[in-house]
């Protein structure tokens, strides 16, 4: 995985699969979008990172936005975007089991000028939200993703699809897994630790 930096990530892509490095990875794809969200973050106070090979912005250590590239699109993801007010219609959840995240799915460089506005104003919100501190009310008849495996899924299609295929029990047995550590960076550890089972469609505890 590239965790290097996000010019390393523009150029060689997010290390996630085979493509990493060759004309064919889907970062090179969707390259002049990208490029171009880039400046809109980096014209914010957030922080630029890397994390789960993909560019994430910051504020006071803690993620508020990342940039992903799919097959079909590339998105700006929210992490705490359900908590945001939202008047232009662009944000969406990730996947049927996404409580926090949201994400401005994008299908063409040229699509970013003309919201550009909206996307700023979002940004903005975003910023205020995690100063702020604000809460998301629980779904207590939803699985309850945790933080670290909505991100991680936010930004790996291939995963979000065969998270999304397993049977409620194998998800439940991921949640539970990973959320019986304390700290998010060991969360985060226990999540890649999860992605060959499930991409193989198991669960936690099989075999």
């Amino acid at each position: 995985m590239n965790n290097t930096s996000v010019d390393s990530y523009l150029q060689d892509g997010c290390g996630r699969c085979p493509r990493y490095q060759t004309p064919a990875c889907k970062v090179h794809t969707w390259a002049e979008g990208l490029v171009s969200l880039r400046r809109l973050l980096q014209a914010t106070e957030l922080v630029e990172e890397m994390k789960w090979g993909s560019p994430c912005y910051t504020l006071g250590g803690k993620n508020v936005v990342l940039l992903g590239a799919f097959n079909e699109f590339f998105v700006l993801s929210f992490i705490r975007g359900a908590a945001l007010a939202d008047p232009d219609g662009l944000l969406e959840p990730p996947g049927p089991n996404s409580r926090f995240v949201r994400v401005v799915k994008l299908r063409a460089a040229a699509e970013i000028g003309p919201l550009q506005p909206a996307i700023e104003r979002l940004l903005q919100r975003a910023i205020e939200a995690e100063r702020e501190g604000i809460e998301i009310p629980r779904d207590d008849e939803a699985l309850e993703l945790l933080e670290a495996l909505q991100e991680r899924l936010a930004v790996d299609g291939a995963l979000a699809e065969a998270f999304a295929a397993l049977t409620p029990g194998r998800q439940r047995s991921f949640v539970i897994y990973v959320g019986g550590a304390k700290q998010a960076a060991t969360q985060r550890d226990r999540v890649e630790r999860c992605v060959p089972k499930i991409m193989a469609g198991k669960g936690f505890l099989d075999g």
